[in-house]
């Protein structure tokens, strides 16, 4: 990881999270114990406090900043997909924000919300615990079922059950020049499949 202090504020991360070596790591940034940082992520700490707080992840891209004075935080065990953009707002224990959705100032995602890949959360916007938003503006949908939360926990777990694969068996290597003779496939469990949302 490449981390970057700022006016003498330096960012932390636990021992037990797994912070990959091309995310950018900047100012006020506090990873929290067991928690996954994908490639390429920025949490630019410059302004405002970042927050991960225990079990979290933040995938691939993402960006993760704040007006000055506000803290961005995603709670315990939040689950931020590829390419999403956070910016001065909260997102609660137990939630997902999918891929590519953007969560503006002051919004606060509900305990086990789910937003919907895409979606444009606007500022202030309060999105209730267990619910699904979707859209641009994003709206709520519909209440999640136990079964549709259940899910969403399953891949949390995945998350932070790579982030110990990752700290235990990821290195930088030379790329083959061909594929080996029975090459061996990922042995990675798969928990469910993903729910159809009536809309």
């Amino acid at each position: 990881m490449k981390v970057y202090s700022i006016d003498g504020i330096t960012p932390v991360v636990d021992p037990t999270a797994y912070v990959h070596p091309t995310a950018v790591l900047i100012g006020d940034v506090i990873i929290g114990p067991g928690c996954y940082v994908g490639p390429a992520a920025c949490l630019r700490g410059d302004f405002g406090r970042l927050e991960l707080k225990k079990g979290a992840n933040l995938q691939d891209t993402c960006v993760m900043h704040g007006f000055p004075g506000t803290d961005t935080v995603v709670e315990e065990d939040g689950h931020i997909g590829h390419g999403a953009v956070l910016h001065g707002c909260v997102i609660g224990k137990n939630a997902l924000v999918g891929m590519n959705s953007v969560i503006m100032d002051g919004a606060v995602i509900g305990e086990s919300a789910i937003v919907a890949a895409m979606s444009f959360v606007k500022a202030s916007m309060d999105v209730p615990a267990r619910t699904l938003v979707a859209g641009s503006p994003a709206r709520v949908i519909k209440e999640l079922t136990d079964k549709e939360i259940d899910w969403k926990s399953a891949g949390t777990r995945q998350y932070q059950e790579l982030a110990i694969r990752s700290m235990n068996t990821m290195q930088e290597v030379e790329a083959l020049t061909e594929v080996e003779a029975d090459r061996p496939r990922l042995e990675v469990g798969i928990e469910g499949v993903v729910p159809k949302y009536k809309t």
